[in-house]
């Protein structure tokens, strides 16, 4: 938890600037997505807003007290909206990356980060850290394929909001995280769905990249058999 999905998430929060009472919307249930919304509980936002369309990850989301939205049912933008009286949240974290896609299993490039933005209020603060590429060459359209995107950046600028973006700097923040588990303020192994022996590593991976229900987060053990 802490090489990785703790202080990333926790990263996506820091870049978007959010504090106590905020609301935010994250875009993205897998693994980084729900540390970046637990991350948010933990620094008291009052309202977090989770958008994906995996239950079981929606369930999770829920349970650690956020608010799930299912894109499948409901246009997630109108939602926050809605939940924001109409204002946008105030603050966002893009926790996917240049593979999102629809319901439908198309794949979109710039559908969550424009979502984002449309999503946040003005002035609000953008935390991006699901991965886009220099290049993709196997990508969907050519823009993608060049490493770039057809990202609405008129509305960002009209709505005068900041963004961050990037890999996060994990000893940035692994040793104040790793404090907080050891002081009981957080517990980021909820998410944690299977314990599996080394050896079940491939099927580890195959469950929990074809999304199988119930396959969120999968511990190996070396000593394991």
């Amino acid at each position: 938890m802490l090489a990785d999905i703790f202080p990333t998430g926790w990263h996506a929060t820091e870049m978007a600037g959010v504090y106590p009472g905020d609301s935010v919307v994250i875009y993205g249930a897998g693994p980084v997505g729900l540390m970046a919304a637990y991350s948010a509980i933990i620094k008291g936002a009052g309202k977090v807003m989770v958008v994906d369309r995996q239950n079981d990850r929606l369930k999770l989301a829920e349970e650690i007290g956020a608010i799930p939205v299912n894109d499948s049912e409901v246009d997630p933008v109108e939602f926050v909206k809605d939940q924001t009286l109409g204002f946008g949240a105030d603050r966002g974290c893009e926790c996917v990356g240049y593979q999102a896609h629809d319901p439908g299993g198309t794949e979109h490039p710039n559908m969550t980060l424009n979502r984002l933005v449309d999503s946040v209020r003005f002035v609000g603060g953008l935390g991006v850290v699901g991965v886009f590429l220099p290049q993709d060459p196997g990508g969907p359209d050519k823009l993608e394929q060049q490493g770039q995107v057809a990202f609405d950046y008129g509305n960002y600028w009209f709505k005068g909001q900041t963004m961050g973006s990037g890999q996060c700097p994990v000893k940035k923040y692994n040793r104040a995280l790793r404090d907080l588990i050891a002081g009981g303020k957080a517990s980021p192994s909820f998410l944690v769905s299977h314990e599996l022996p080394l050896d079940q590593a491939p099927e580890g991976y195959k469950n929990f990249d074809s999304r199988e229900d119930g396959w969120t987060k999968v511990v190996l053990h070396p000593a394991g058999t």
